[in-house]
């Protein structure tokens, strides 16, 4: 464990599985107390909480479903009360469709509750966190956020039209608020990835259809598809003093998938 982030409060939005964990563990080694929250899946998230704790990190668990007010407004309430700040956001839930949780649907025959999901958790979740944690920041003069965006904004395919909607709006959040934030000295940028190993999306992805790991790495210039800790060592990077410099960015982590 080192200290970059000693005495730091690090708060994780989806990290109860994939980028979101990852990400979570990797604050924590660098010294953060780090804030674990999912919607529902309560089980991933515990399970994260002991992988911190028996790498003898520090980290809490609070429940929230970052579509509805009440509960992200209590999220960061409660964080900042168990831990005195919050110093870094990464907002990071999300869903998508995998073919399992949510199918493949094309905008014509997208039903409405499909697309309200889709919405209200990666758009509206994103600026419901954002609205509460700049709250914060506002109140320590300091602060940096990092939303979860995707290649998904500039590489379309069929079937995720309410995805890439809802990826899109959250850059437009991210540069927005990066503007509203900079006379405050709070950064807001926002991580782009490719297809990502170890993820729910990918996995199931894989099971409905084997070859498609395969097929999706013949698509990227480097070969392969991202790993979870190259998203969280950006993350990282830009909570980090070592960008102090760069705010409204989006930036891809994607083998150069986006070039081609």
């Amino acid at each position: 464990m080192t200290s970059k982030f000693q005495g730091k409060v690090a708060l994780v939005t989806g990290s109860a599985s994939g980028i979101g964990r990852i990400t979570a563990q990797a604050f924590a080694l660098e010294g953060a107390k780090v804030i674990v929250t999912t919607g529902s899946n309560i089980k991933g998230a515990e399970e994260t909480l002991r992988l911190i704790k028996d790498a003898g990190g520090e980290a809490s668990f609070i429940q929230c479903d970052v579509s509805k007010a009440q509960d992200v407004e209590a999220l960061i309430n409660k964080a900042v009360e168990r831990y005195g700040s919050l110093d870094f956001a990464f907002n990071n839930a999300g869903v998508g469709p995998d073919g399992v949780r949510i199918p493949f649907v094309s905008l014509a025959d997208c039903p409405e509750d499909i697309w309200d999901r889709t919405i209200n958790t990666n758009l509206k979740g994103v600026w419901l966190c954002l609205k509460y944690e700049i709250r914060q920041m506002l109140k320590q003069k300091h602060g940096a956020i990092v939303n979860t965006s995707s290649v998904g904004t500039v590489k379309f395919d069929p079937g995720f039209g309410a995805y890439a909607a809802s990826k899109t709006g959250v850059i437009a959040l991210t540069k927005t608020a990066a503007v509203e934030c900079a006379p405050f000295g709070i950064r807001v940028n926002a991580v782009c990835p490719g297809p990502t190993a170890h993820t729910g999306l990918s996995e199931n992805t894989s099971n409905t259809n084997p070859e498609g790991h395969d097929k999706i790495a013949q698509r990227i210039p480097l070969g392969r598809l991202t790993q979870p800790e190259e998203i969280a060592n950006a993350v990282l990077w830009l909570c980090s003093d070592a960008s102090s410099f760069t705010t409204g960015n989006a930036v891809s982590v994607d083998g150069g998938f986006t070039l081609i």
